[in-house]
């Protein structure tokens, strides 16, 4: 082995390398060499860890800096992230008031008749935690419809114009997976819950090839400056593959997207038909489904009744047998099928058809986005069925304030729980489900090594028992997203034939106290081996 070490020192030093990075503090995730203090790179890819380069066309010295892989998103929307910074943020408003008042000012910037949009209100917040009512909407722009989406994007909170042109009223009956809020005498009260958003949101223009284009861009710049190299996009159209390819070409993606099918329609009967498509900027190898809602809007389907809502089991989006003949298919084609799962029965849905179409133990790599409220008896069918659980960590402690509430003190015993999951050798994804969370992925790592939101509560961490170790929580980000789409043999690790995705960060996460991981930042981005992010 010695001699066939020194065969390949001198086969590098020999060449001329395309970049050469030097006196880093490089984590490299690679066993073999798990941190390092320089890396080689030609054409995109890594060619040598710690061995001394004679000739590079770039040298970097980064006195010190630590480096990772790239970190990989394993569920994001890409688009809605766009639209998102397009649009009203109404993050961390505490009031219905407030939402009323910013609604109010963005009247002035719209034509009577346009539509007024927003995201990531959150009722958890208000101090009656009641969901919002149309009233206040409508009189702070009665002519403009207006549709604000709840954070967890599970429920669309809507004035009366948005009603009218939508032709919902107290005669309208709840859509099958959705639910219209009513007042008292039955009238919609002005929150519309999963497939209930639909009779609205139908109403809303489609946004143009050039929007699609434009939102994708400007999402894909955000996430190189935060540190993402690859994303996996949660559901994608016809226009958003378009808009991908035109990025693709034009050189103006700088990231890696792995994109899901959005759902059963004719883009999944096209590419059963064209088989998997895999690129090294775009792949579709997935479809992605939603079993049920969101715990938040209390949505998510639950095996019994929500401790706070007695008479409310959630709702199932999309029933076992259609999961499982999408799994069917899926298998005889070649893809992956993603699904959403909250509530313990939407988790056991899921699990249940699934198992019909794996029948045990597999290397499909199914998924299961979110995993957040599983049944005891339940965690085993993940390692049975060789399914990964796709999760994301800052999910626990946005809801760590309420959850317990929404489930009792039994049933939250196994909801956001990752290390019973790893425990059992159950494959780990971890990813923001942005825009719902903050896209910056170290606010994810920190939760999941904290378990505490940013002022450090609560002291010990939510059910500290479940945090990730920082080695897991980095591969989670990185070695563990690679898996979860099938490419863990050229992206999640920096060693010789990987591809050169990876990042410089303003401190070391491995090693700085706890408290003040998630305040570290991206000071470079390097895709492919070129830089694509520079502070």
């Amino acid at each position: 082995m010695r001699w066939l070490l020194a065969l390949l020192t001198c086969s590098v030093c020999a060449q001329t390398v395309d970049l050469a990075i030097v006196n880093a503090h490089i984590y490299t995730g690679d066993p073999a060499h798990p941190v390092v203090s320089s890396i080689a790179v030609s054409g995109g890819k890594i060619v040598s860890v710690e061995q001394p380069v004679i000739k590079a066309r770039t040298t970097v010295d980064a006195r010190g800096a630590t480096i990772i892989p790239g970190l990989i998103d394993s569920h994001t929307h890409m688009q809605g992230l766009g639209d998102s910074l397009e649009n009203i943020d109404l993050r961390g408003i505490t009031s219905e008031a407030q939402a009323v008042a910013i609604v109010h000012d963005a009247v002035k910037d719209h034509k009577p008749g346009e539509w007024i949009r927003g995201r990531a209100w959150d009722q958890n917040l208000f101090e009656d935690k009641q969901f919002p009512t149309k009233e206040a909407l409508s009189k702070a722009a009665p002519d403009n419809p207006v549709a604000l989406t709840r954070v967890d994007g599970h429920a669309l909170w809507v004035n009366q114009k948005a009603l009218d042109l939508a032709d919902v009223n107290g005669s309208t009956p709840d859509p099958p997976g959705g639910k219209i809020i009513r007042t008292a005498n039955g009238q919609p009260a002005g929150v519309l819950v999963d497939r209930a958003q639909g009779l609205v949101s139908a109403k809303i223009p489609k946004p143009t090839a050039e929007q699609v284009e434009r939102r994708l861009a400007r999402a894909a710049k955000e996430c190189a400056r935060l540190g993402m190299t690859s994303v996996h996009d949660a559901g994608v159209t016809p226009a958003d593959l378009d808009a991908y390819r035109t990025l693709i070409k034009q050189n103006r993606l700088p990231v890696r997207v792995n994109a899901m099918i959005g759902g059963i329609g004719p883009l999944w009967e096209e590419y059963k038909k064209r088989g998997p498509e895999i690129g090294s900027f775009l792949t579709v190898r997935s479809i992605k489904l939603y079993a049920d809602g969101a715990l938040g809007s209390r949505g998510a389907a639950l095996l019994a009744p929500y401790a706070d809502d007695p008479n409310n089991v959630g709702l199932l989006i999309t029933d076992e047998p259609t999961i499982r003949q999408v799994a069917i298919d899926a298998v005889a084609k070649g893809f992956q099928v993603a699904t959403h799962a909250i509530g313990d029965r939407g988790n056991r849905t899921v699990l249940n058809a699934y198992a019909a179409a794996l029948k045990g133990p597999n290397d499909k790599r199914f998924r299961i986005e979110h995993a957040q409220v599983i049944a005891p008896e339940d965690f085993a069918k993940f390692k049975e069925y060789s399914i990964i659980a796709s999760m994301q960590p800052t999910h626990a402690t946005s809801d760590m304030a309420w959850a317990g509430t929404r489930l009792g003190p039994e049933r939250v015993k196994g909801a956001y729980a990752w290390q019973t999951l790893i425990k059992l050798g159950v494959k780990f994804a971890s990813g923001s489900d942005f825009p719902v969370e903050n896209p910056n992925p170290i606010w994810g790592f920190y939760s999941a090594i904290a378990r505490q939101d940013h002022a450090g509560m609560p002291a010990a961490g939510w059910f500290p028992d479940q945090r990730l170790t920082r080695e897991e929580a980095l591969a989670s980000w990185t070695k563990g997203g690679a898996y979860a789409a099938f490419e863990e043999k050229s992206k999640g690790v920096l060693a010789p034939g990987m591809l050169a995705d990876f990042i410089f960060l303003s401190a070391d996460i491995m090693k700085i106290p706890e408290a003040e991981v998630w305040k570290v930042h991206v000071t470079k981005t390097i895709l492919n081996g070129e830089i694509v992010y520079s502070e």
